[in-house]
Formats: C-alpha cells, sequence, structure tokens
C-alpha cells in the first residue's frame, strides 16, 4: 500500500511527505531532480514531471493512494488532468487534491479557476476523494519579512475583509492524516471538501499590528495598491503572467476576502487534536530568525 506525493518538495509537500514517515506510510515522491530532493531515506524518490506522461505513469505503477499538488504554472490545469487521467488508469481510486478555498468564487483567477477545474474532474471521475482547500499560506510572507523588518510596513495588499491565514505545517499534517485515513479505510470513503484555515481570520492593519507587537516598534499596513503590488513582483523577476496572476488574487482579497466557514477552526483543531498555529507564532519566529 502505498502513497504518492506530487510537489514533495515545496512548502507543503514536505510537511506531508515529513508527516507520513513519520506514521509508518509506505511513501514515494515524484519529483524533478532527485539529487536535490533532500527528503527522508524511508521515501522511494521517483524522477520525473507531471507534464511527462511516461514518468507519471512508471510513478504511479503500484500506487494505491495519490496526493495531488500542482504547483502555479501555466499549464497546470493540463499537469493536473494528465496525473488524474493516469491515476484511472492505473486503478487508483483514492485521491486527496490540494485545491484552495474560493475556488468556485475566484473564478477570475487564474490559478483559482484552473483547480477549480480540477476539482470538478476529480468529482466527474468518481474517485474516492478529499478536496482540501486551504485559505493564505502565512509562510508566504517569509517572501517580504525583509521589508517589514527593514522598512516597517507590510506590503501585501490583503485589504480588510480578512483571510483566514494558515500555517503551511498545519495543512501537511493534516494533509498527511487524510491520507492515511483513505489509504486504510476498508471501504470508499465519500466525495469530501473542506476548508484549511488558521485560528484567526486577518485584516492587512491586523497583521502589522501583530508585527508592530512582537518588534515593538510600529509597523504599518502598506495599503491596497494592487497594481503596485504587481509592478514589484515584476521587478523581482517573477514572469509576468504570474505577477498578474497574484494581482488579480489580491483584488479578489480586497472584495471577498478569505473567510471561514461556521465551524471550519473547530473540525481542524479536532482532526489535528491541538490548536491550529496563529499567525504571531509565525511571525515571531521570523523575527527571531532575522
Amino acid at each position: 500500500m502505498t502513497i504518492l506525493i506530487t510537489g514533495a518538495t515545496g512548502t507543503v509537500g514536505r510537511h506531508v511527505v515529513d508527516q507520513l514517515v513519520k506514521r509508518g506510510a509506505d511513501v514515494r515522491a515524484l519529483v524533478r531532480e532527485p539529487s536535490k530532493a533532500r527528503l527522508p531515506g524511508e521515501v522511494a524518490v521517483i524522477q520525473g514531471d507531471l507534464i511527462d506522461v511516461d514518468s507519471v505513469r512508471n510513478a504511479l505503477s503500484g500506487v494505491s493512494t495519490l496526493f495531488l499538488l500542482n504547483a502555479v504554472v501555466p499549464d497546470e490545469f493540463t499537469q493536473a488532468l494528465i496525473a488524474l487521467n493516469l491515476a484511472r488508469e492505473a486503478g487508483i481510486e483514492r485521491i486527496v487534491y490540494l485545491s484552495v478555498i474560493h475556488s468556485d468564487l475566484y473564478v477570475n483567477v487564474p490559478h483559482f479557476a484552473g483547480k477549480f477545474g480540477v476539482e470538478r474532474m476529480i468529482e466527474g471521475m468518481g474517485f474516492d476523494a478529499m478536496i482540501l482547500r486551504p485559505a493564505y499560506f502565512m509562510n508566504n510572507d517569509l517572501t517580504i519579512k525583509d521589508v517589514v523588518l527593514g522598512h516597517g510596513v507590510y506590503p501585501m495588499p490583503i485589504g480588510t475583509r480578512g483571510l483566514a491565514m494558515i500555517d503551511a505545517a498545519d495543512i501537511g499534517e493534516i494533509a498527511a492524516l487524510e491520507l492515511i485515513r483513505r489509504e486504510r479505510a476498508g471501504t470508499p470513503l465519500p466525495f469530501e471538501r473542506i476548508n484549511l484555515v488558521g485560528p484567526q481570520t486577518l485584516t492587512g492593519p491586523d497583521v502589522a499590528a501583530i508585527w508592530s507587537e512582537v518588534l515593538d516598534r510600529p509597523v504599518a499596513y502598506g495599503g491596497d495598491d494592487t497594481g503596485a503590488f504587481e509592478r514589484n513582483l515584476r521587478q523581482q523577476h517573477m514572469p509576468a503572467w504570474m505577477a498578474f496572476d497574484m494581482r488579480l488574487m489580491c483584488e479578489r482579497f480586497l472584495e471577498l476576502g478569505m473567510r471561514p466557514e461556521t465551524g471550519d477552526v473547530d473540525r481542524l483543531t479536532a482532526r489535528l487534536g491541538r490548536p491550529l498555529r496563529s499567525y504571531r507564532d509565525l511571525a515571531g519566529q521570523f523575527a527571531a530568525s532575522a
């Protein structure tokens, strides 16, 4: 009984792998460059890419459960459909897919719309599947901590509707628990979707206030200029298509936020058997490591 992890070397995937190994699961990882993967020795590493049909087919051989995580790339949707069709070909029925919260609401944001399309395909193909829909990864703010620490500004234009930010380690542990639950179930489990959220729903000014408290000096919220945000990303050499995608996402943050549904936090806390990690904890870690 083998669980295949795609995206195993990424922010979430590494946590999924570590949590599965910790629980004694038989884990296989599909990675582009095995020599750079730095995964636990217990993990069987298969070289390949989700756009490479032969390597995906090879990686899926003998697998019983698939964790499907696609990076935000131009051909993300195609990659996912290749993996799903090859999983069906290999006789795999159990899938856990990492989507995104509000994928059905952020309809003009490319990577959200793509993930919603994959959700519909998984459901339509009749897989025994869990769709995990995480909100904003608080770990994303590692990329802007130097701006916070050096200039006293929180620059992410996340607005005042509020984002239920979640830690990637919590996402990884929840995913691992669900993979094991489905892997070990004696009968097929129903198709489900759950939101993955953090313990607080935070606005831009809220996050700036947390940084002010952690650093013991003023940190201001940089405001809601999504156009400037896109330009800054391009100046940091992010591809134009991705910078524009990120701008569109932030515009939906301003309009809709990323708010949890009633009971989300309690359900996740029960699954983990512990509290969800807070943004303040993460900010404290970032500040201590600076």
